[in-house]
Formats: structure tokens, sequence, C-alpha cells
């Protein structure tokens, strides 16, 4: 009996696996992260046949396999994994279990289901109107964006307060940030996304896209409703290789399966949509004979493009890749004696703290370690505007770690000016170039100017700057933000803006040259004044409305 039941599971495995790869799909989205999730939930809800790749495994809980690989022992019993737990999200920037991206891109990102949405800190800020106004084309206004807005808020749980007990845990390093931004430089004190247009002088509690005490995001919400549809299938441990293609029309998608290529078919009506960030899908047009020509001779000379594909079928577009942005941060290492710093361990949390997480989902493991946020703006004498933002985490960082010391973690955000590129380098990964950070002087005079104002107000506050002198002119904090050292010109990893909307897709994202390929991901969206999360789950709501569209059909 077991031997038959056994050769049954083997057989069943069998002919699900052909299946997929057999059969035609209307939609084959590329990438499960937090848009492509998205995108492939609309499709499926309309009616589809979707497929959704993902090419790393699984993450969350809920999406199975062996979770004792992908959690402490303290979590053993449970139905939780690392993933799942808030105040664990750090320990994957030092081990990334299989959850990041390693080779297959020269940056820090989530290649398992769920993407970055599954690495990150889970930060939830709404972009303010201006930002749509200010950044994105018509059809894609503040307006336009209204309806996709409130379908995330309906389908995605979001709070500013994680513990389950209703308790705000590690509470001072927010207190000594309230005194010193709201009652000593008159920041106004809000609820962030309830006065989501307002991000001048702002200070608040973090938002996270949690629920229940858990890590959320589209994994555990629009992924599980897609999951119960017969007609969307996702397939996990699958790396796309390229889109196949006819001149202008996409027939299909061929990926690795056991090793090996194999071309997944479109419908004859079908659609590719690729979601694989920032980096990869710029990529994967690449390997799709679309891009630079530069770099499409590269890669046939590479023997990368397709064998069928000649010159003369190129999509040459330099689009492709431009306008690469992350946001520029600087580390400032603040202390205090009455701050109490906590360090949040992955296998040895403090005893009340582990119990009162695995008995009440409360407690300090409920969020990702920030306690307060803040924004300002800048204008400029041409009336342009630049955004920046500040958080404050709950421990020190590199050679300040002891117990009375925070970190406070400075962006440039929306209306900075440098701008990079995705390139392949000589073993064809691609990566950001050399230009994404400070490339323009002005943003880094901008920065410098936010982080000068606000230490003014640091003497009255009782707070102590310990990296840079809170006595430092602008030029001299200019200087030390523009100089790489263990606080200064990391990577935040907020990539975004490489395929961007009116010249490397056009308004229904659909790419430049193509008919039925699509890019929706961080790629399309502009720089945002706030964490980009958000705002690339409402591009994606957006952008699954403009494509069911282009087919006379709705969202459901």
């Amino acid at each position: 009996m077991f031997v038959r039941y056994c050769i049954s599971l083997v057989l069943l495995a069998a002919a699900v696996a052909a299946d997929w790869t057999t059969q035609q799909w209307d939609a084959i989205i590329v990438g499960a992260g937090p848009a492509g999730i998205i995108v492939a939930s609309r499709m499926a809800a309309a009616g589809l046949q979707t497929l959704l790749i993902e090419g790393g495994g699984p993450s969350y809980g809920v999406t199975g396999g062996d979770l004792n690989n992908r959690r402490p022992a303290w979590l053993s019993g449970t139905d939780l994994t690392r993933v799942d737990i808030p105040g664990l999200y750090k320990s994957i920037f030092s081990n990334g279990g299989n959850l990041t991206c390693g080779a297959l891109v020269n940056g820090y990102g989530g290649c398992t289901i769920g993407g970055s949405s599954a690495i990150n800190a889970g930060l939830f800020f709404e972009p303010p109107a201006s930002d749509y106004d200010l950044y994105f084309p018509a059809r894609w206004k503040s307006t336009d964006m209204k309806n996709a807005t409130k379908r995330l808020y309906a389908t995605q749980p979001s709070t500013n307060l994680t513990s389950k007990d209703g308790v705000r845990y590690l509470q001072s390093g927010y207190v000594a940030a309230r005194k010193w931004l709201v009652d000593g430089l008159g920041f106004k004190d809000v609820d962030i996304n309830a006065k989501a247009n307002e991000k001048t002088q702002i200070f608040g509690y973090p938002i996270f896209d949690y629920a229940n005490g858990q890590r959320g995001g589209p994994v555990v919400t629009y992924l599980q409703t897609a999951l119960k549809r017969r007609n969307f299938h996702l397939q996990s441990g699958t790396l796309a290789v390229r889109v196949e293609r006819t001149g202008s029309k996409a027939t299909g998608v061929t990926v690795l399966v056991n090793g090996a290529e194999k071309t997944i078919q479109l419908t004859p009506a079908g659609r590719v949509i690729l979601s694989g960030g920032a980096l990869r899908s710029p990529s994967l047009l690449m390997f799709s004979g679309i891009g630079d020509p530069a770099t499409l001779t590269k890669l046939k000379a590479g023997g990368k493009l397709s064998s069928t594909m000649a010159p003369q079928q190129w999509i040459n577009s330099t689009a492709v890749g431009e306008g690469l942005f992350d946001n520029p941060n600087t580390f400032i290492e603040l202390s205090m004696p009455s701050i109490q710093s906590y360090t949040y361990s992955y296998d040895n949390p403090p005893v009340s703290d582990k119990q009162l997480y695995l008995k009440k989902k409360s407690g300090p493991y409920t969020f990702a370690s920030e306690t307060s946020v803040f924004w300002d703006t800048i204008k400029h004498s041409d009336g342009s505007i630049a955004g920046l933002q500040g958080t404050i985490d709950s421990s020190g960082y590199a050679d300040f770690n002891d117990a009375n010391t925070i970190t406070l973690n400075v962006y440039g955000t929306s209306g900075l000016k440098s701008r990079g590129r995705v390139i392949l380098d000589s073993k064809f990964v691609p990566g950001p170039d050399g230009n994404v950070y400070y490339s323009n002087p002005q943003d880094a005079k901008d920065i410098a100017s936010f982080i000068f104002k606000i230490f003014q107000g640091l003497p009255a506050s009782g707070l102590k700057s310990l990296n840079i002198p809170q006595k430092s002119t602008q030029a001299e904090i200019e200087k030390y933000i523009t100089t790489f050292s263990p606080y200064a010109r990391g990577q935040v990893n907020h990539w975004s803006s490489s395929c961007r909307i009116g010249k490397c897709v056009d308004v229904n994202t659909v790419v430049t040259g193509m008919k039925n390929l699509h890019v929706v991901d961080g790629s399309i969206v502009n720089p945002l004044t706030v964490n980009p999360q958000f705002g690339i789950m409402a591009a994606a709501e957006r952008a699954s409305e403009l494509i069911l569209a282009l087919d006379g059909k709705k969202i459901v």
C-alpha cells in the first residue's frame, strides 16, 4: 500500500508538471514579487488562464517546503519561518538563506515567493498625491490611482501598532526623536497614511503591512486568493531565461526546467508580464533582443540570445534599463543616556520576549525595529522639489553598538536628479552602474542641508551624534555623506525606475515596439517620497486595470 501511495504521488506530481509546461496560457507573469503576485491575482480573477513563474523557492510558512531550514529552533512546532517574524528580518541581510537573489543580480533583493516583500521591513507608506501628479504621465495621475489605492487598502492590512497586546515596545528612541523633531524643531506629529499628502516637516509612527503580529504582504493576501482558483498556477523554483517573440508579438517564455530550457507557450491572444524587479526585468528584455544595440551585440556574441533571432529582429531601445534609482542613504548614530538600545537575536531572543511572541504574538518581535519616521521637503529656485526621509531604528550600527545608541537612516527620495542604468557585467549578470548615487551634485547638497537643519535641534534634545560631529558645517556633512564608509553611500536596495512609462513602456505598460509584452514592477515606478513597496503594489493594481481593459475586461 505504501509503495502504491508513493507511486501515485509521483505520478500526480509528474502530471501537474507536464500540465503547466505543455498548456497554453492567457497570461504568463514572470516574478512572484509584490507586483507580480497582484497582477497574476487580478488576471486570474478576470478568468484568464494564468501562470505565475518564480525563480526562487518558498519563504513564509504558508508557502510550504521544509520550514526548519528557514527558521531558528525556537520556532519549531509552529507554522512560521523567519520570514513570518518581523523582528527577524535583519537576519536575512547577514544570511540570505536562499531568500535573496545571490548571483542572479549584482545587488541585494528578494528572489523567493514574495520577492523583496518577503525580506524587507514591510514599511507601508502611501505616496502623496504630488508624487503621481509631478512625476507620472497622464493616466497615472493621483486621480487615476484612486481606485487602485482603494483596492490595495481593502486587500492588504496595515498598522502602526503591531503587537496584539496593544503595547508599543522599544519606545525610548521614539520619545527622544519626538522631543528632538516635534517639540524642538516644530515637526507635526500625524497618523502617516491618514495624512499621506503631508510630507513637509512630518513625524509619526511607522506603518507596516503586518497583521496578527506577523509579516504581511501579497503572499498572505492576494496570493492565497489566487491559489484557490483553478485557472491559476504558481510555479516556483523555475528561472525565466527570455521571452520568445515573433517580431513584435510575444509567443511564450523560455524557462529552465530541471536544468534544460523549455518554452511555455501563450495562447494566440495571450500576454507576458515581466515582474522580476527593477534590475531583473530590464535584463530579461535584453535577453529577449530588446534593448541598447551595443548590449544586444554583446549578448549575441556570448550566445545569450535566442539562436533563431537575427539582428534585424532586435528592438533597439536605449530606454531599457535607463533611469535606475535607489535612495542614497546615510546612517547617523545617536546616543542619549535615557535611550535603551535593543538588538534582535535570531537564535536566542530574551526568554520573556520569545514567550510574548509565541504565546501572544506580542512584544518587540512583532515589528522590524523602526520606531519612528519623518519627512521634509526642499524647494529649489526653479520650482522643483526634493523629498527627504528619516527612519529611527532601535539599535546602533557598526562601531557604535552600546546600550544607549540608536541609528537614524536618512534617505533622499522623490525629486532627486541622479540617475543610473541597469548594466550587464562580463558574465551577463544585471546590476547598477556607477551613476545611481550622487551623479548629480544637487542631491548631495539637498541631503546635507537636511541633515544640517535637523542637527540644529540636537543640543536642546539631549541627543548626541556619534559618527558625524553635530557642529559640522553643511559642506563637511556633504563631504561625509558622499565618501564611502560603513555609514554612507551604501545601497538601500529600493530599486526602481529602470523601465519608465512613456519611454521603455507605454501608459498601458506595453514594452515599446511590442504588442503583448508588459513590464509591471518597480521598473515602471518613478522615485517616490516614501519607501516604494506601497507604490509598487498600487502600480500593479493600476496596471492590472489597464492591461485587462486592452482586452475588454475589468477588475473583478
